[in-house]
């Protein structure tokens, strides 16, 4: 290498123009805007990929990978025993997670709620928080193992189904994604912000994703028969060697391949992709499925909330389906019943995705107090181990149905779910 690098560097920052000779090692003048530019880009592109949004593969952002991970390796499967949560984010902190512990812990305990998770990943023991807004408890008091449906994201991880990439120390190696049997993305659906953009993908029912995704194989066009034949053409007019395979096919069986979808060519694929390796142009089979959002959405009929409740306007669901954006809006579930002394109760037992139970009691309890609504003698939470049960008793004079009404329009029982597909 030369003892001096001649660079001449023009760029313009207030007029001013800089040419300079520079060696190896040494500051090169750089416009502060251009600079200020690059590196707004590199941090942009450093949380959307590693931290803020999830992989479409697997359906997690990397601190949630690396907590599956360190779990894996310490063998917490659903069939063992629990392990403390300390040394679960200790180890994901210590070998894959370039944070502390302090920051991994809670984003296990999130992926052990069955109130935020439609699918939980995490079997936790002992205070894990609750709908109510109760922080969990430290870390070193409570245990956790997989739960029964995580084992299916990383099942064949050893098998050489996945990449890997070094992790932040360079000690080992951890995988870029997990296989993933089964689509955790739209199961458990995401939330995340980066830079420029967020992400708000909701949970479905798991059931009828598999059922939407065995219709869209029977519908399935596998392959691009023109591409194929014309790139197989191409390789013939350019004489290159035949392949065994081809020379043993009968005579006009490309011409018949393009018209037919049942002469299984995978081989052929296989064999001629790498004569086309050296000009770029390698052959490989896309699937496409006929189906389309509209019949898709006879089978999913809109998200499945861990949460419960009813969802509204599937015309708004539908185009949340067809744009990847979308409002889908949520009731509380609540029944008008008669109770003792001739007084009418409303029954909530279930509540919008992502709804302080008891910041919405206290809303309701503001409002009545406010007499903003009116018609409320009293609210009771009667919700326990078997679910959520909150009991609104009225007057004698008031009206069931327009106090529902009120409660639906001025607090969280109705809530939207802004769905912004984006991973």
């Amino acid at each position: 290498m030369p003892e001096e690098i001649k660079n001449t560097i023009k760029e313009k920052n207030n007029d001013v123009e800089f040419n300079t000779t520079f060696k190896p090692g040494e500051i090169a003048p750089r416009s502060i805007v251009d600079e200020m530019k690059s590196n707004f880009i590199d941090y942009s592109m450093s949380v959307i990929v590693s931290r803020a949004l999830p992989e479409v593969r697997d359906g997690l952002k990397p601190s949630q990978r690396r907590i599956l991970v360190a779990m894996n390796d310490l063998g917490l499967m659903p069939s063992a025993h629990f392990r403390k949560s300390a040394k679960i984010a200790g180890d994901t902190s210590g070998n894959y997670h370039p944070h502390g512990e302090g920051v991994v812990y809670p984003t296990m305990v999130k992926l052990a709620q069955p109130f935020s998770m439609r699918y939980t990943l995490v079997h936790g023991q002992g205070n894990f928080g609750s709908i109510d807004g109760d922080p969990p408890a430290a870390m070193r008091y409570t245990e956790a193992k997989l739960s029964k449906i995580a084992p299916e994201l990383l099942k064949d991880l050893n098998k050489g189904t996945v990449t890997y990439n070094i992790n932040y120390d360079g000690t080992r190696l951890e995988p870029s994604v997990l296989p993933a049997l089964f689509p955790n993305l739209l199961a458990n659906g995401s939330q995340g912000i980066a830079v420029g953009m967020a992400t708000q993908i909701p949970p479905h029912n798991l059931t009828e994703l598999i059922n939407a995704l065995q219709e869209m194989i029977k519908r399935e066009n596998k392959w691009k028969g023109k591409a194929i034949y014309n790139e197989l053409r191409k390789a013939k007019e350019k004489k290159e060697t035949t392949p065994q395979t081809l020379n043993s096919k009968p005579e006009h069986y490309f011409e018949n391949y393009v018209n037919s979808k049942q002469v299984d060519f995978s081989e052929d694929i296989r064999t001629i992709e790498l004569r086309l390796k050296e000009n770029e142009e390698v052959v490989y089979p896309e699937f496409k499925s006929e189906i389309n959002p509209t019949e898709l959405i006879e089978i999913i009929p809109g998200p499945d909330f861990p949460t419960g409740g009813t969802i509204y306007d599937q015309k708004e669901i539908l185009n949340a389906y067809t744009t990847g954006r979308g409002r889908i809006l949520q009731r509380a579930k609540a029944s008008i019943i008669e109770g003792s002394k001739n007084r009418f109760h409303i029954i909530i037992t279930e509540i919008p995705y992502q709804v302080n139970k008891a910041y919405m009691i206290e809303k309701i309890a503001d409002l009545v107090k406010n007499k903003r609504i009116e018609g409320i003698a009293d609210i009771r939470d009667e919700s326990n181990k078997d679910g959520i049960r909150v009991v609104v008793i009225l007057k004698k004079d008031a009206q069931p149905k327009a106090v529902l009404n009120k409660l639906y329009k001025y607090t969280e029982m109705q809530k939207a779910f802004n769905a912004n597909m984006i991973a």
